[in-house]
Parts: structure tokens; sequence; C-alpha cells
């Protein structure tokens, strides 16, 4: 199965891709949070667990319907989660009077049949990424270095899977050290300093850390393949090496201009009650 967030409009929705039955499965605690207009993760939780019980006494096949996965949280961490086909959803948000029902049931419509143009013609797919990114304000210039910096991180990622490592936690174990390493911060640490809570790190990346990034990773499995790294422990060798050079080289960068390449800047929306801009360094809000 393939985890891949979709956007409904600012918000973040979590999916996964069934591919031997060609099925997408979608969070439906994110979903009830863009329909109930609540900001709070937990208390939109609380708002499923209530509906799911009162559906599940009234005897609504939708509830029976739904799947448990393990999805990525805020904390980094996957945890079982309550998923739902779009046929399913669109049964659900029949019962949570909101504004938001009808678009939700659009989006769910065109994001399956979007699905479908990218199984016949995967470009579609980075296009549609690009197109995303530009409506959100972003420069070519960083549109190009986000989709280098996810390509040198899918060639990586192959190669953890083809070498006995698994996805989901392993990966995020691996992707931390070698973050931690070139950075000097968690990805759970450098999330806070941006102010972000369920959103994609990188998406909220400025040009340099994306590069370095980039460079991290490059340099891991650059030394994975040529120490020919199998298993969870001599990838975390080769994640740590790979790490360090990058390491060494933003502190050159940072000796000469006199700035920190890890900051708090992200792109969130003005007034977004979770933005906020930290630097390293001093780690003072802004």
């Amino acid at each position: 199965m393939k985890i891949q967030p979709a956007l409904f409009e600012a918000h973040a929705i979590r999916r996964v891709y069934d591919e031997e039955t060609e099925t997408w499965w979608f969070s439906v605690v994110d979903i009830m949070q863009v329909l109930t207009q609540q900001p709070d993760y937990q208390a939109a939780r609380n708002y499923w667990k209530v509906l799911k019980n009162r559906l599940a006494r009234e005897g609504s096949e939708s509830v029976t319907n739904c799947n448990r996965l393990k999805l990525p949280a805020a904390d980094g961490k996957n945890y079982l989660t309550d998923v739902a086909t779009a046929e399913t959803l669109l049964r659900l948000v029949q019962s949570v009077p909101s504004p938001k029902a009808e678009p939700i049931k659009l989006w769910l419509a065109k994001v399956g049949y979007e699905r479908m143009q990218e199984m016949a013609d995967p470009a579609l797919s980075l296009d549609r990424a690009r197109e995303t990114w530009q409506q959100h304000g972003r420069s070519e210039k960083w549109i190009q270095q986000r989709m280098t910096g996810q390509e040198t991180r899918n060639k990586l990622t192959d190669y953890w899977a083809n070498h006995d490592i698994q996805k989901g936690e392993e990966f995020a174990i691996l992707t931390n050290i070698i973050h931690q390493e070139w950075s000097e911060v968690s990805v759970k640490a450098h999330k806070a300093m941006k102010g972000l809570q369920d959103h994609n790190l990188r998406d909220h990346m400025s040009e340099a850390e994306l590069i370095f990034t980039a460079l991290a990773e490059l340099s891991t499995r650059q030394i994975a393949e040529t120490d020919n790294a199998t298993g969870m422990g001599k990838n975390e060798i080769a994640a740590k090496k790979g790490g360090a050079i990058a390491k060494q080289a933003r502190k050159a960068l940072e000796a000469r201009t006199g700035k920190a390449v890890v900051s708090g800047e992200n792109f969130l929306p003005p007034g977004n009650a979770g933005r906020r801009k930290v630097t390293r360094k001093t780690g003072k809000k802004k």
C-alpha cells in the first residue's frame, strides 16, 4: 500500500492506495475535521467517535464498511486509524450537517478520477503537484528544487525497500537519523520550530533546507550502495555518514554567510493559529 496525502483546500487528508484492489482509503477523522471545521485534531477525533457509535446503533453499513490501517500522525509515528473508501465517505458525509459537505463530495469524486488518469499517465501526478505548489504561491525555483529533492528521496527509499528495510517505522527511523545528522535537530523538532502539525515538513522548507536534505539523502544512498548496506544496522551507519557530509557543507555555508540554514520559516497562511517563526540558534519566537 502507498501512503500519499491529498489536499482539500488547505487541509491535508491522509490516504492510502491499495494497488492490489486499486482503491483509495481516506482517513475518516481528517474528513471529519474538515466537515466540522474543527482546528483541534482531538476534538475531531472525539466527534467521529460519537458519530460512529450512533451510526453503529442505527445499523448503518457505513461504519461496518470502514477499515483500520496504520497512518502517520503528527509525531511521525504510525497509528491504526479508521479509513474508508470514497463511496463510504460519501455516505458518512450525509450524517454531518456542514457547509463543507458538498465541496467534500465533489473533491472525493475528483481525486478518485484523477488517480485513474495518473495510472495511465504518471506524469500527470507531477503536473498536479506543480499546480498545487503554484497555487500556494511557491516560486518556480522552489518548485524545481522540491521536485528534484523528491526524486532523490524516491531513489533512496527504493534502495531501502530492496535491502531489507520495512516501509513505515523503519523508513521513519532512518529518515530522522539523516535529518538529525545534517541539521542537528530531529524531524519532530524541526516541525515544531516551523509551527507545523499535520503538515509535510518538506513542503515548508526553504530552498536551502531542501538542498541540504537532498544532499544528505543522496550521500546516504551512494554510501549505502558502495557498502552494499542491508538491514537496519548497516543502513543506520550509512544514514549517519550521509547526514554528516551534508552537515559539514551546511556549517561551511553558515560560517561564510553568517546565516543559519535551519529556520522556523514556513508557508502557512497568514493568521494561521499554528504559525510561528523560530530560529535554530536562539529558539525564540519572532
